[in-house]
């Protein structure tokens, strides 16, 4: 979502070369800093990030304003300004922050609503006695009946993985949902467990007397020689051109299942090496960093990272599912109402809207956000929010839209709307950016995962668009099975006489929207 920098993956150079790039550009601008950070180049970032803490003012309490800048990691010069964006981060922080709410809010909600999540998985399994038999059977072409099989089959198929990411996700905010047994042991002193569960490097007061930095090119390699080859992911320089300055060196993640990192510590005008952290952890921090390293899924890269991408897919297909046939079981039990002249139930009017807004609508949302972040003047002030309002006010206009009239021919809109916008995506980067498909796919310039999420709502606008068609067809065989009866129906007591023609083309037009599956 930052096309400007798609350039920098072009060539790839050493760490040393890109933190040496980064040491001599900060000296230069960032002299006199008490904070200099640089995170390395990786596959998904091909910048070389460098930023720095300001002194703070006079009397000011905390660190200073953190400027951050984008360099080209073979050269150090500064890459052309890159559009401001809340990129993927949005979308990641959204599912455990929430947003327009205060961050513990926003994880206390969505910490209470995954336990019911786990709840119901666990429940599901001991209730539900053949749906492991039933994920075997599968009857295409019946109806409501193939619905239920289609929705057993995504809940069992990615099961182990819906209970995997639901306790886990728990597990890694245990320490805020539960924070009694620390409050206990320690006496109510939080710091001090999270210094000896998870000890991290120890910086010096600046002594306010000035030495020259070591060169970190030594002390690069014997981080790599330590970890047998790990490359390196961030350095943080505290203190630099001071005395007590102590250089702090991050491994890259490592293939493995837990997500604690290796780091190494040295002293910023001798080199040497002060202590090392991650080497070796305590059994019960290293059982939560599986359990993260589970969630978030960084011990591998490529096609297994992939599945868990379908098996969360899987998870919206099975809610999905279950909300409409939810939905049409309750308009089965009021066919008799309807038949009568009578309208649905509040709450389940409700709970339709709500199945197109939420179901049909978040692609709207999620391809406005795309949209906006190429549409939106460059240099705009506050451009990444003004993309995340995108996202809001799109779903909002489609769920206030499925309010006002959650018919079939509603589900056929939104659908055809959302198919519509993440087709025409690619066609967009063609016009706004110079890495789209006849760049990144047929040329094999460009970052291979710009190919890849530019292939993928092509499949995915094609799916929409094929359920709107799909619906539209199930529309025209419903019109012919629903025949209008020619005697007359009593219309209910206290009402104007209604005939039997339109009591029947209104229970037809209520039964055609409420058959949206």
């Amino acid at each position: 979502m930052k096309p400007e920098l798609h350039t920098a993956a072009m060539k790839t150079v050493s760490s040393t070369q890109a933190v040496e790039n980064a040491i001599r550009v900060l000296s230069k601008e960032a002299a006199g800093a008490p904070r200099w950070l640089i995170t390395v180049p990786n596959q998904h970032d091909p910048s070389l990030q460098m930023g720095w803490n300001m002194a703070p003012a006079p009397g000011a309490t905390g660190r200073g304003k953190f400027v951050h800048q984008e360099l080209n990691p073979a050269t150090g010069e500064k890459l052309s300004e890159a559009r401001e964006t809340a990129g993927g981060d949005f979308l990641y922080r959204l599912h455990f922050n929430l947003h327009y709410l205060p961050v513990t809010w926003g994880r206390w909600l969505v910490g209470f609503c995954a336990m019911f999540m786990l709840v119901a998985i666990i429940s599901g399994v001991i209730t539900h006695k053949h749906i492991f038999k039933d994920f075997f059977t599968f009857r295409p072409g019946k109806g409501q009946r193939s619905w239920l099989d289609a929705h057993s089959t995504v809940a069992v198929l990615a099961l182990p993985y819906h209970l995997m990411v639901t306790y886990t996700g728990l597990v890694m905010l245990m320490f805020m949902y539960m924070p009694g047994g620390v409050q206990v042991a320690y006496h109510g002193n939080e710091e001090a467990f999270f210094a000896e569960a998870f000890p991290t490097a120890e910086n010096k007061k600046p002594a306010d007397i000035a030495a020259p930095l070591a060169p970190l090119a030594p002390m690069i390699e014997q981080a790599r020689a330590h970890w047998n080859g790990g490359e390196v992911h961030r350095v943080i320089i505290n203190n630099p051109g001071d005395a007590h300055a102590t250089i702090n060196i991050t491994r890259q993640r490592e293939v493995k299942l837990s997500s604690i990192r290796q780091a190494m510590q040295f002293d910023g005008v001798t080199g040497e090496l002060i202590k090392t952290s991650g080497d070796v952890s305590s059994k019960a921090a290293e059982s939560r960093g599986v359990m993260m390293g589970l969630h978030l899924a960084h011990f591998t890269d490529g096609w297994f990272r992939f599945l868990y991408f379908l098996c969360g897919l899987a998870g919206y297909a099975m809610v999905a599912t279950g909300a409409l046939l939810w939905a049409v079981k309750k308009r089965n039990e009021q066919a008799k109402v309807l038949a009568k002249g009578g309208r649905l139930s509040v709450g389940l009017r409700l709970v339709e809207a709500l199945n197109i807004g939420v179901i049909a609508g978040l692609p709207i949302a999620y391809a406005s956000y795309f949209w906006a972040n190429r549409l939106l003047p460059v240099g705009m002030e506050t451009r990444a929010e003004a993309e995340v309002s995108c996202f809001f006010i799109a779903w909002g206009v489609a769920l206030l839209l499925a309010q006002i009239k959650p018919t079939r021919r509603m589900w056929q809109i939104f659908l055809g709307i959302g198919g519509t916008m993440f087709i025409s995506l690619p066609l967009l980067n063609v016009f706004t950016t110079g890495s789209h498909l006849g760049v990144t796919l047929f040329q094999g310039r460009g970052p291979s995962a710009v190919a890849g999420f530019d292939l993928f709502t092509l499949v995915f606008g094609f799916a929409l668009l094929y359920a709107a068609h799909h619906l539209q067809k199930k529309k025209r065989a419903l019109k012919t099975r629903v025949k209008i009866p020619s005697q007359p129906v009593v219309s209910p007591k206290g009402h104007e006489p209604v005939t039997a023609v339109a009591s029947a083309k209104r229970t037809r037009d209520d039964l055609i929207s409420g058959e949206a599956t």
